[in-house]
């Protein structure tokens, strides 16, 4: 059959199921290529609970067009029946009035749904808004308006004028005030970054 001898209606009906073949054939390329990373596998001896593992993984917790946190992992995975995702290598986000209050890096992560809290493990490096940065092996958030823990090798550095560490640290929940808890030692250094005071407790 030749195209000169069809009629238009006939010329357009072929273009548009030409068309409808490419977008077809596309979006099942792009569907393959989005879930490639994904890997779906039931747990053992637990019929009903699943175990999502994720590559580029970004959780964030939005509100009434305000924002509370976001978190990154390079890797990452959702075990369904305790309703915790694990991520590994992450980096992320605290908002205070939708601005970022405390940035956050660490070797590993966890957000459980159900309690509502971020655990950061391994590493763990927060930079404050006012260049405090700190130092632990475990910081806990519990919600917006609750105090964050950081627990284990505490070492705190604001503005290279005050170096503390301690066992334990608490920042309220503003992110404005850190307080130390336990065995904790201070040291102030001069505008020349040479120590001036010692401080043992």
């Amino acid at each position: 059959m030749r195209l000169g001898n069809v009629s238009k209606t006939t010329k357009l009906f072929i273009l548009i199921g030409i068309i409808l073949v490419g977008v077809l054939a596309w979006a099942f390329i792009y569907a393959n290529v989005l879930t490639h990373g994904l890997n779906r596998d039931s747990l053992k001896g637990k019929e009903n609970s699943q175990e999502l593992s994720v590559n580029d993984i970004i959780l964030t917790e939005t509100r009434d067009g305000i924002r509370y946190w976001e978190i990154y992992g390079e890797t990452g995975h959702y075990e369904s029946e305790n309703k915790v995702a694990i991520l590994n290598r992450t980096i992320g986000n605290f908002y205070k009035d939708n601005e970022v209050a405390m940035s956050y890096e660490a070797q590993s992560g966890s957000y459980n749904e159900e309690a509502n809290t971020i655990t950061l493990t391994q590493d763990v490096f927060i930079a404050l808004k006012d260049n405090t940065t700190l130092q632990c092996d475990k910081l806990i958030w519990s919600g917006s308006d609750k105090d964050i823990v950081g627990e284990g090798n505490v070492r705190i550095n604001r503005n290279r004028e005050l170096i503390s560490k301690g066992n334990k640290v608490i920042i309220n929940s503003d992110y404005s005030h850190f307080k130390l808890v336990g065995k904790t030692r201070s040291e102030l250094y001069d505008k020349e970054h040479k120590m001036s005071k010692e401080k043992k407790l």
